[in-house]
């Protein structure tokens, strides 16, 4: 039992840095005021694994729900270890406030061990000036 636990620690540490690595996008959060009627944010999603990754962008309100927003590329190819800009610009539909997610979700190539379909989303909150 003692050498089972001196295993299951030694894995555990040993597997840490393959846990830690994690898609990811940045900024993971921002206010922007707009004098127009919409609003636009850059982000910049990142590709932390060993092999090329394919992306998808969207963008959705608080309870999910999609906005038709313009993305900049909306679907492309990550290298590994390579980050991209995408410009997101969002309508604020006739309001004056408007909360949103946007996605970065990696879509798995056909034919590969792992089939996972991995989803990070950003808060944004846009304000219409007058």
């Amino acid at each position: 039992m003692k050498h089972a636990r001196i295993l299951a620690t030694a894995l555990a540490v040993g597997l840490a840095p393959i846990a830690a690595k994690a898609q990811s996008m940045s900024p993971m959060r921002g206010e922007i005021n707009s004098f127009t009627d919409v609003f636009a944010v850059r982000v910049f999603p990142a590709n932390p694994y060993d092999r090329k990754i394919r992306v998808e962008i969207h963008v959705y309100d608080q309870d999910f729900q999609p906005v038709d927003a313009r993305i900049s590329p909306n679907v492309f190819q990550l290298a590994s270890q390579a980050s991209r800009s995408v410009l997101v610009v969002v309508p604020f539909d006739g309001a004056a406030e408007r909360k949103v997610r946007i996605c970065t979700e990696s879509i798995p190539f056909p034919n590969q061990q792992t089939q996972i379909r991995a989803q990070i989303c950003g808060k944004f909150f846009g304000r219409r000036k007058s």
